[in-house]
């Protein structure tokens, strides 16, 4: 397995505290309100943020979420084609600079949702929740909402419009779960909700590029045995999101690493076993003391304790990483 941590591509306190604890890789989501230079269908922009981490000590392994504004290819609205070839850009580049991941979404118009991200836990740490029966019931614009059917149609123009050039570029795309994985919210259509959504999609095609990352949480979020849907679709995994909830994709709280429902050592035990060797990373964490006011989910400290934990894990199971 390879060691990543989910860095933001201006350097920050992050970047030194992730190689003070052992991380050499990085995955960064490159949008222009994230770097402040062009999306990363320019060529030089996505290569300055590779240096950057480079001189950092840093590999940057892969990119992750949204790189460019893609409300028009998500909902299917005239101009997806331009946004596609930009899309098919970004894989070139990607490839010519050996940046090999790209995880992505397909989430319209709501993304990663939650109702409450002041949520008292252990020690009084914060952390997050979804409520569906929190959630603001009135529905989005009638121009921001999908359907279902209409959202797998577009996926699908998607897929097929764009895994030639992330196979020529020799870049995996791995496909991230809905989050939560409920749909409707608001009115608007979410498709990969169910290990059967990720079958479906997994169908449309065997290249190698064609893959999923295993967001964990999202999976056990789902309801069903999740060591039992990494086993399924182990020869498509080619990224793991390492986090935890307690509760049902209607109504979840995220995790400590190590309080949650999930057995985390089993898990690693279990990637292991299955021959993955792709890029690892902690997912969302609670706020620490002193920390609340930061990005709810993505605070220091909190990274800190899931990387040593999950670090104690592998060297403890006596498996290999980087």
């Amino acid at each position: 397995m390879i060691l990543a941590d989910f860095l933001p591509p201006k350097r920050d306190r992050s970047w030194d505290y992730a190689r003070q604890v052992g991380v050499t890789h990085a995955i960064a989501r490159c949008h222009p309100r994230d770097t402040g230079l062009n999306p990363p269908w320019d060529r030089d922009a996505l290569r300055t943020v590779q240096k950057n981490f480079a001189d950092a000590g840093l590999t940057l392994i892969g990119l992750e979420g949204d790189e460019f504004d893609m409300r028009r290819i998500k909902l299917g609205l005239g101009g997806r084609d331009e946004d596609l070839e930009l899309y098919r850009r970004l894989l070139a580049n990607m490839g010519e600079l050996g940046i090999g991941l790209l995880c992505y979404n397909f989430m319209a118009t709501i993304g990663w949702c939650r109702t409450d991200t002041h949520v008292v836990t252990r020690g009084g740490a914060i952390t997050n929740r979804f409520q569906l029966s929190a959630l603001d019931p009135s529905p989005v614009a009638d121009s921001e909402r999908v359907s279902e059917e209409t959202l797998w149609a577009n996926y699908e123009y998607f897929i097929r419009a764009v895994l030639p050039a992330a196979e020529q570029a020799g870049v995996k795309m791995g496909l991230h779960p809905d989050d939560p994985p409920l749909s409707p919210l608001r009115g608007v259509g979410r498709i990969f909700t169910t290990p059967d959504a990720f079958a479906r999609a997994m169908a449309l095609s065997a290249s190698p590029s064609h893959r999923i990352t295993f967001c964990q949480a999202n999976f056990v979020a789902m309801g069903g045995d999740v060591a039992a849907t990494a086993r399924q679709f182990a020869s498509r995994i080619a990224f793991v999101h390492f986090r935890d909830v307690d509760g049902t994709a209607a109504d979840f709280t995220e995790t400590f690493h190590d309080d949650g429902p999930t057995d985390m050592t089993a898990m690693l035990r279990l990637y292991a076993e299955l021959g993955f060797q792709g890029p690892i990373r902690v997912d969302h964490v609670p706020s620490l003391a002193g920390e609340e006011n930061l990005p709810h989910g993505y605070a220091y400290l909190g990274r800190l304790f899931a990387i040593g934990y999950m670090k104690g894990i592998l060297d403890a199971a006596g498996i290999p990483y980087s």
